[in-house]
């Protein structure tokens, strides 16, 4: 019979299925940011030599995934457009539910999923079965080479460069700061910095992606979109308190 998990439980039995895998594992994910325990798992099959399949929605994979995942021989690693479905699948159980492999999301976010077992749930792990195989066969039509991901990397770093001129454009004619400018001025970086503002309420974290919150709003918190991406503007509050 099929379990209900929340999110510890999808953390615990996504675990139990990356090691009880003998010879196939199928992970389905539209966001992939890997924490280092699952990666540690990973590697582990593919010393084995078992057969893993990385089905992702999102081509703007993070470059410490492109970079990790060149290294390993027997994961293969494909593209899907338009994928929402998040599942786990091996040949003894699978789980199906709202958790992206995202490092954020299993540690932050309120999840829930079910576990289906192959032997109590045969008919249900056939079906969820079929459908993984058919994300896969469709993935390929279409899948990015890692080469070609690093390639877009690049691109998205020029469009990066153009966006930041917007950003600061906006800056001088509004007074206000872009997020790695107000990270400047309190001496840190500027991902820390935004784990900072999520972890004090002013950003959230929605369907993977990061945005402003009513909290963050009322502090004056802007969200801007420019030619070449979105960004988020705060109030310079050098000589007031802090948004942080």
């Amino acid at each position: 019979m099929a379990k209900f998990l929340n999110t510890s439980g999808i953390n615990y039995h996504l675990e139990e299925i990356i090691k009880g895998a003998r010879d196939r594992l199928v992970i389905i994910s539209p966001y992939l940011k890997l924490n280092e325990r699952i990666k540690e798992l990973l590697e582990d099959k593919d010393r084995l030599k078992i057969d893993v399949r990385i089905i992702y929605g999102k081509a703007d994979l993070h470059p410490e995934e492109v970079k990790w995942l060149r290294k390993l021989q027997y994961i293969r690693t494909s593209y899907c457009n338009n994928l929402h479905a998040k599942c786990y699948i091996s040949k003894s159980a699978c789980i199906i539910g709202s958790l992206n492999l995202y490092s954020f999301s299993q540690i932050n976010n309120n999840e829930m999923g079910v576990l289906i077992d192959r032997q109590t749930d045969t008919q249900l792990y056939h079906d969820a079965y079929e459908e993984a195989q058919r994300l896969i066969r469709i993935s390929e039509e279409i899948r990015i080479s890692l080469e070609v991901v690093e390639k877009e990397n690049a691109q998205t770093s020029q469009k990066t460069a153009t966006q930041k001129n917007d950003a600061e454009k906006t800056e001088s004619s509004e007074g206000m700061l872009t997020t790695s400018k107000l990270a400047q001025k309190h001496g840190m970086k500027t991902g820390p910095f935004i784990d900072k503002l999520i972890a004090a309420g002013y950003l959230i974290q929605k369907d993977g992606e990061t945005v402003l919150s009513e909290q963050g709003k009322k502090a004056g918190g802007q969200f801007k979109t420019g030619r070449f991406g979105d960004y988020f503007l705060w109030p310079n509050l050098t000589d007031r308190k802090s948004v942080v």
